[in-house]
């Protein structure tokens, strides 16, 4: 496909998961018993994947407590009343809280890679938190004996090894997770929060050299969860222009719920650089109507009037099941869009002459 196409990330869990975890957090089986639904949920993610299609595949994160929370996982200097992100239809996820230092992830995402690698021969994406949703764990009265700069320091540490972890262990490529950039926004129209975690994830970034970013790229979206957003009245040209100041290679945009994709497409031409890939979003994960390939074909079309063709691929809005307990979008129905994106790609590849 001369056009690539890659998925975001998160599939919906299938229900023997959710229901061995739930049995597990009540001690109702062993973590043995829990290890065999979620291998068999891998297992047969991994399958239906490839039989979308799909010429790269992930884990689904079918064993992620959420794409934001993974690197907690087994952290004991964690209390559970950190900062809030509201969401529009009123439900709210909460962070932990970091008490005390210093801060080292419990889980790094290239053991999700070798787990997925068991199943499949075909390339597997990474996605990986930033380390700006990360630094949201420092409490703003601060921690005896462990300042934030040290804190941050520990942080960028953490999230450079989480991403050469990957890189290493064969990721075709990594996705950062920057959600919270839409939001930040949101809490601060100033900019000067997005900003701060722009310049925080450079940090990170500049611990690679530029054939390796070219493989790095980085995921914004209004948030989507219980099929509802935490940002998308915040007007995507004011995040665009800070957002092109990474440094990575390939930016995933969310564009298929864009209510005006057609001036947000031309602000992106004119913030792109040659060493940019462009993913635009032609699949909404919250909406319940599959989209046919035609209409992926249409999107894909419309961002190749305005973007160079060369520099363009095609993915999905957001993950369809970021939190390991949102339902709101059915297994089936992930499957059956993802699909539509890689055909409706294919024959817009073929229209305009590249497959």
């Amino acid at each position: 496909m001369a056009i690539p196409t890659e998925p975001i990330g998160s599939i919906p869990r299938p229900p023997a998961l959710l229901e061995a975890s739930v049995a597990f957090h009540n001690q109702q089986i062993s973590n043995e018993a829990l290890e065999e639904a979620t291998a068999e949920a891998l297992r047969d993610t991994i399958q239906r994947f490839e039989q979308t299609g799909s010429p790269i595949l992930t884990d689904g994160e079918q064993t992620k407590p959420s794409f934001a929370t993974y690197p907690l996982s087994g952290l004991t200097n964690l209390a559970p009343d950190g900062v809030t992100i509201p969401f529009a239809d009123g439900h709210v996820r909460q962070l932990p809280r970091l008490t005390a230092g210093p801060f080292r992830y419990g889980v790094h995402a290239a053991s999700y890679l070798s787990a997925a690698r068991r199943y499949t021969r075909l390339p597997i994406k990474q996605a990986v938190i930033s380390a700006s949703a990360l630094s949201l764990l420092y409490p703003s009265a601060g921690i005896p004996g462990y300042p934030r700069e040290e804190f941050l320091a520990d942080l960028i540490d953490e999230a450079a090894a989480d991403i050469r972890g990957a890189l290493q262990a064969g990721a075709a490529s990594v996705q950062i997770d920057f959600t919270e950039a839409r939001l930040s926004l949101k809490l601060d129209p100033s900019a000067g929060l997005l900003r701060s975690f722009i310049a925080l994830n450079n940090q990170v970034l500049e611990r690679f050299t530029p054939e390796e970013r070219l493989l790095i790229g980085v995921h914004v979206c209004p948030g989507g969860d219980h099929d509802s957003t935490h940002s998308a009245d915040v007007d995507y040209s004011t995040l665009l222009p800070d957002l092109f100041q990474l440094n990575a290679g390939r930016f995933y945009l969310q564009m298929a719920s864009e209510p005006d994709r057609k001036r947000i497409l031309q602000l992106v031409g004119q913030l792109l650089q040659p060493n940019h890939t462009i993913f635009i979003g032609v699949i909404d994960p919250i909406d319940p109507k599959i989209e046919t390939p035609a209409q992926v074909r249409d999107r894909v079309l419309e961002a190749a009037s305005l973007l160079p063709a060369a520099q363009l691929g095609t993915t999905d809005d957001c993950g369809f099941a970021p939190f390991a307990d949102d339902t709101s979008t059915a297994r089936d129905l992930a499957f059956s869009k993802i699909q539509a994106r890689v055909e409706g790609t294919e024959l817009a590849a073929r229209e305009l002459g590249l497959s």
